[in-house]
């Protein structure tokens, strides 16, 4: 354990000083590829739109839950349709 703790903490020191040898426009590249890298998924995977048969289902599956588990629901439906019983 005290032998993975050194390691871990050398390798921690070298990269440290790996960065401070490093160029500022080298760093500034690694963050625009690492920014790219986080927006191809965003433009790939966009986020799901439910319609209304999911709606539908997630309804029927919530009627399912027990009355003590659904009163801690955030948005209940109520809430959501601005005072609304019905959807």
């Amino acid at each position: 354990m005290s032998l993975r703790l050194h390691y871990l903490v050398f390798t921690r020191l070298l990269g440290w000083l790996a960065l401070l040898c490093r160029s500022s426009a080298s760093k500034d590249i690694e963050l625009l590829v690492l920014r790219h890298e986080v927006a191809v998924p965003r433009r790939t995977n966009p986020k799901p739109r439910f319609d209304w048969a999911d709606r539908a289902y997630l309804a029927a599956l919530i009627r399912q839950v027990p009355r003590q588990l659904r009163r801690h629901r955030l948005i209940t439906p109520t809430r959501f349709c601005g005072g609304t019983a019905g959807w």
